[in-house]
């Protein structure tokens, strides 16, 4: 378990043991995060290009959190330090008629990486244990039983090569009160304001409590849970970078060797016209 991972690694019964507001290991100034996430991005760039050219192993990064935890925040600066080429970004909103049709992992059986590529969930199957219970969209006894159908998913795309980072964005209420009222004074902003978005601050309690067991009943050494205090934009985006980095390192994806002779094929081509 790398440093940061350790440090952010979710505990059972325990989420409260990291404030929104932490800063439990790294960086304790924006500035100094900037400077880190310089070295961390030219990492990442050997560490993808390696696991892109290999193809035998894919990761996939899960970001939950309330509304305005910066999920796009966070793909946007963490997953940008990466080569776009090797990225599969899918976001998950209400499930259309047809997905409806289907259980509730078959569309995001559909957005997975293929190997190779590091795979982005802003929202995922999560949704279905969070605001699938906190707004009744099912039967408790149909909620209750996802969180085992969850685990067992999981392992099979570990089974399949499938590395996952998933991430709570740990905001604050106090934080996003700030972050929905600025969106609202910014003309720029005004299209990432929902008024819906008021009706799942009013149930803040009961998420919180959809979280917790979220996180606690489908919390495994095979796809863990990472809480990243989301208060401090920069420190969220420095935390998911180096949860990445870490996950990377620990995979150590390998260039593949050549399926030619390297010194023949350097000679044909300096004789080439």
């Amino acid at each position: 378990m790398g440093r940061v991972r350790d440090a952010l690694r979710f505990r059972r019964g325990k989420k409260s043991g990291i404030e929104p507001g932490d800063q439990p290991v790294g960086p304790t100034s924006k500035s100094n995060a900037a400077k880190q996430l310089q070295a961390t991005a030219d990492q990442l760039d050997r560490l993808q290009e390696a696991l892109y050219a290999s193809a035998s192993q894919s990761v996939l990064l899960v970001l939950q959190g309330m509304d305005t935890s910066g999920k796009g925040g966070t793909i946007r600066h963490a997953c940008g330090l990466v080569n776009p080429q090797g990225l599969h970004i899918k976001s998950f909103k209400k499930p259309t008629r047809a997905e409806l049709k289907h259980d509730f992992l078959w569309r995001v059986r559909r957005g997975l990486p293929t190997p190779g590529m590091i795979g982005v969930f802003d929202r995922s199957h999560y949704e279905d244990v969070l605001i699938a219970r906190v707004d009744s969209l099912v039967k408790p006894d149909t909620w209750e039983k996802r969180y085992d159908q969850i685990n067992a998913f999981e392992q099979e795309l570990a089974d399949s090569g499938i590395t996952m980072v998933k991430c709570f964005l740990h905001i604050s209420r106090e934080e996003q009160r700030k972050r929905l009222i600025a969106r609202l004074e910014r003309p720029n902003k005004l299209w990432k304001y929902n008024p819906a978005d008021l009706d799942a601050r009013a149930k803040w309690d009961d998420y919180q409590d959809a979280y917790t067991d979220a996180l606690s009943r489908c919390d495994t050494d095979t796809a863990p849970w990472f809480v990243v205090p989301s208060d401090h934009k920069w420190y969220r985006n420095w935390a998911v970078s180096q949860l990445l980095l870490e996950t990377l390192e620990s995979m150590d994806p390998q260039f593949p060797e050549p399926p030619f002779d390297v010194e023949a094929e350097l000679e044909r081509v300096k004789e080439a016209e």
